[in-house]
């Protein structure tokens, strides 16, 4: 009993914490199941739409989850915009420049979305890749779009209104609207139109 008291009071002081933070912007109501990480850097900017879920809660999840949400826009401008309704269960959503996702879309646990590689591959002097900040490309997740759990997400990737993304999939390239894709690489397996 004590425990889930502490753990109601610090996820309040949470939620006051990021509604007072720089770069976050919270769109009425923000439900929060665990603490999720917030971290916004640089002069990047989070919007979480209306009656957005960040779910970090293990216990009460129907998949084993290894992390909390996790939400990170680390470099100038970088943008994070998850529209109204959206569910995201235990994932990491990682901005170098933009990444969009729509109202009511659900993002199983232990999803990888990021917009930039993180370093260049760097051929020519692979002693300094280290050093190297890779490029970013935007992605677009439209409205109504579900990601099976493990699934990841590489930059530059748009995917339809509509769609699903099968568990474990790694999505390399444009999903058109309103299809089932999955595999390494994802590859359109049923089209709904």
């Amino acid at each position: 009993m004590l425990k889930l008291v502490y753990n109601k009071i610090a996820k309040r002081l949470y939620l006051t914490k990021i509604k007072f933070t720089k770069g976050i912007f919270i769109d009425r109501k923000l439900r929060l199941r665990g603490i999720p990480i917030i971290d916004v850097r640089k002069g990047g900017v989070i919007y979480l739409g209306n009656d957005v879920t960040l779910n970090s809660d293990n216990r009460n999840y129907h998949l084993n989850m290894h992390s909390p949400v996790k939400l990170f826009a680390d470099r100038p401008g970088a943008t994070i915009t998850i529209g109204s309704k959206t569910r995201i269960h235990g994932s990491c959503i990682h901005a170098y420049k933009s990444i969009r996702i729509g109202s009511r879309c659900g993002i199983a646990a232990n999803c990888q979305i990021f917009d930039s590689n993180g370093h260049e591959l760097s051929f020519d002097n692979v002693e300094n890749r280290i050093n190297t900040a890779g490029k970013s490309k935007p992605i677009n997740i439209e409205d109504d779009v579900w990601i099976g759990a493990n699934s990841i997400i590489l930059p530059g990737v748009t995917i339809g209104k509509g769609s699903v993304i099968g568990a474990g999939s790694v999505v390399t390239r444009k999903i058109p609207s309103m299809c089932i894709a999955a595999g390494n690489p994802a590859r359109v397996i049923k089209s709904i139109q």
